[in-house]
């Protein structure tokens, strides 16, 4: 698999199992942290792309026509790759979306997350009850790909302070979450660390575990050239790329209050829309046969997430005008002299989900469905536009 100069340090480890878990709840060991003791059978992942400073981007802010790399921001995408190579000398294999552990004759599929700092914008708007969904979206919709239902999710919550009205409209988001995604809340950790968070400042993080028989894995062996992307519309930026949005923001001279340029909202609520939950359209369209591969489109935007579930010789070329991308990536450009380039590389410009389908299988899903065919499948590699 192709990683690119990304960004994103959430991992599980190929070749890497887990020890049984402690009957002591509060050290639970999830998937990422396994690295020693570890039994050749489980298969797993090192995602590329949302990580770092959580936001996996290379971003260009603006210093009149010049434009700031990520590093000048803060995040060294050199150093992010380094780490990625290092650790695919420990762990080959590694690459896709969700990690995989053999069960009889099925794969558990897990994946974990937080939400970059998306939540600043939460501290500063004061909503708080829609970043729970985010939370437990980053993580079903990375375990979705494989054709996984999400069983149940954990979350961890941090904070200097415990703010009790503000923890529950928090959680009340994970909630709202897991039942979206049809999967149960199966527990968590409050952690109140004083001295750690600035005051009425949180940080969290979670994982989700799901299950998808052997034969209905979704794996992206079958993909050819001649394939067809399918794309499924975002709800708006989601929960990758906030350092630079926030970037954007503060040079733009507005704040979350003012309109959204070009749209109907204010900046804030269109910034803090929560992420789309794909779980439920895509294990129904998986039903209906004929998906190859899925791609989440997260930190790394088309560039680096679609080339990820390839097999090694082929590559996408997307149809840049075959959907329409939502105002608050018109005005984020706009504000910010960022490239398409750079764009794209970032957020996921309206679509949030691309499904790689046969031909056939494309018409009818196009024919009962409000997605997009955004592109197809080329022989050769990573990702181009026309």
């Amino acid at each position: 698999m192709s990683f690119g100069a990304c960004a994103e340090l959430s991992r599980c480890f190929a070749g890497a199992s887990i020890k049984p878990f402690s009957q002591n709840c509060e050290r639970f060991v999830s998937l990422h942290r396994v690295v020693e003791g570890v039994e050749s059978r489980a298969i797993a992942t090192y995602s590329c792309g949302k990580s770092m400073s959580r936001d996996g981007v290379v971003a260009r802010a603006m210093s009149g026509n010049q434009g700031l790399t990520y590093k000048d921001a803060g995040v060294d995408i050199d150093a992010g790759s380094e780490l990625v190579r290092r650790i695919a000398k420990m762990a080959p294999g590694i690459g896709g979306f969700g990690g995989l552990y053999p069960l009889g004759d099925s794969y558990l599929v897990a994946g974990t997350d937080g939400v970059g700092t998306k939540v600043m914008l939460a501290f500063e708007s004061g909503i708080h009850d829609t970043i729970g969904i985010d939370l437990v979206a980053m993580s079903v919709n990375d375990i979705v790909t494989s054709g996984a239902k999400p069983l149940f999710f954990l979350d961890y919550y941090a904070s200097g302070h415990l703010d009790v009205d503000v923890a529950e409209k928090v959680i009340k988001g994970i909630v709202e979450g897991c039942q979206q995604s049809d999967c149960v809340l199966l527990g968590g950790e409050t952690a109140e660390m004083p001295g750690l968070y600035k005051e009425g400042e949180y940080d969290l993080s979670g994982f989700a575990v799901g299950i998808v028989k052997k034969d209905s894995l979704i794996d992206g062996k079958n993909i050819v050239a001649g394939d067809v992307l399918i794309g499924l519309p975002s709800s708006g930026v989601h929960s990758n790329g906030f350092s630079l949005v926030r970037r954007v923001l503060a040079q733009s001279g507005l704040s979350l209050q003012d309109q959204l340029p070009g749209g109907n909202v204010t900046i804030g609520e269109a910034l803090m829309a929560p992420t789309v939950i794909y779980v439920k359209q895509v294990l129904d369209l998986v039903s209906k046969g004929g998906v190859k591969g899925i791609a989440h489109i997260t930190g790394g935007g088309f560039t680096d997430n679609i080339p990820r579930i390839f097999p090694d010789g082929l590559g996408a070329v997307i149809f840049k005008d075959s959907w329409e991308v939502l105002p608050v990536f018109k005005w984020l450009q706009e504000a910010g002299k960022i490239e398409d380039s750079e764009m794209r590389r970032t957020f996921n410009m309206g679509i949030g989900m691309v499904l790689v389908v046969s031909p056939e299988t494309s018409t009818k899903i196009l024919e009962s469905n409000k997605v997009y065919k955004i592109g197809e499948v080329i022989s050769g590699n990573g990702v181009s536009y026309s």
